[in-house]
């Protein structure tokens, strides 16, 4: 199949609320340019350098999400080009994001990241530490940064029934949230959950952007 083709098998069986994001990372600008000419507008990168050079080389309207781990030595090369993202781990980098989104003058959206898979090395606020965080005066006086939402991954194992299991957690936590923290913040609506191998469980439980590669590009994302 075309990387046309697999894009539109995938969106056909999106419902209207949720976005794909193909995730483009380690691939070369011939191939997003084709997913470009399908169509496909949201596209997302995990590394800060490979990220800024595709900034510049590929088309303007293209949407970008940054979706993978982001050092706060490198937030200056994803702030102010990146139009969502995914992976504000912690409270460390959230300040991070937001003094160089005020020394560049621009409004930074952002999602914050929930651990809740069983793998110690995947990254993300506990709930706990995310209900601290989301108390504190300091969170509620962000000036450049916007939070739409929430991002997660679950584990990466066949078991269908905990990877339904994580994401269901993730989404109560995003209610609970939106319901009061955000309640007055239209914003707040993003949920991003789900990649090639988990994407149609992540939907059913409530996801609002897809992240996916291998089933685009035929690499593992």
């Amino acid at each position: 199949m075309s990387i046309a083709s697999r894009i539109e098998a995938i969106k056909t069986r999106l419902p209207p609320q949720v976005s794909l994001v193909a995730v483009s990372k380690w691939q070369k600008p011939e191939s997003i340019l084709e997913a470009y000419a399908a169509g496909q507008r949201h596209f997302g990168e995990n590394r800060a350098q490979e990220f800024a050079s595709k900034y510049v080389q590929l088309p303007r309207d293209i949407v970008w999400h940054f979706i993978g781990h982001l050092q706060t030595n490198k937030v200056k090369m994803v702030v102010g080009k990146a139009a969502l993202i995914h992976s504000v781990d912690s409270e460390r980098l959230l300040y991070a994001i937001e003094n160089e989104a005020i020394k560049q003058g621009v409004r930074q959206k952002c999602l914050l990241e929930l651990h809740v898979a069983k793998e110690e090395r995947k990254s993300g606020f506990s709930p706990e530490v995310l209900d601290a965080l989301a108390s504190t005066q300091t969170f509620h006086s962000l000036q450049a940064v916007q939070i739409c939402g929430m991002m997660g991954m679950a584990s990466f194992v066949s078991d269908e029934q905990q990877i339904r299991l994580e994401f269901y957690r993730l989404k109560q936590v995003y209610d609970r949230l939106k319901q009061s923290v955000f309640a007055q913040d239209t914003d707040f609506c993003h949920l991003s959950m789900g990649m090639s191998g988990d994407w149609p469980i992540a939907v059913e439980e409530g996801s609002t952007l897809i992240r996916v590669g291998s089933q685009i590009f035929a690499e593992n994302d």
